[in-house]
C-alpha cells in the first residue's frame, strides 16, 4: 500500500513549484538589470527588446520608471 496520498503529492509539487518560482524571479530580476544597463549604455530599445523576454511596452515602462529618456531618432540622409 502506498503511503503517498493526493495531499502528499500536492505538498511535494507545491514545494517544487515554489522552488522554481524563486529561481525564475531571480532570473527575471537579472534580466531587468541587464535591460536597464543596456538602455543606459545607449543601446537601441529595438535591439534590447529583440534580445530580452519582454515586450516593447514593458521595456518602455522599465525605462520610464527608471528615468531613462528615449533618445531622438537620427535623421536619415537622403
Amino acid at each position: 500500500m502506498s503511503t503517498d496520498t493526493p495531499l502528499d503529492a500536492l505538498d511535494a509539487s507545491t514545494h517544487r513549484y515554489r522552488e522554481t518560482e524563486a529561481a525564475h524571479e531571480k532570473s527575471r530580476q537579472a534580466v531587468i538589470a541587464d535591460v536597464l544597463a543596456a538602455l543606459r549604455a545607449g543601446e537601441r530599445p529595438t535591439d534590447v527588446v529583440a534580445r530580452s523576454p519582454f515586450t516593447d511596452a514593458y521595456i518602455r515602462k522599465l525605462a520610464r520608471d527608471n528615468g531613462i529618456e528615449a533618445k531622438p531618432r537620427k535623421a536619415q540622409k537622403a
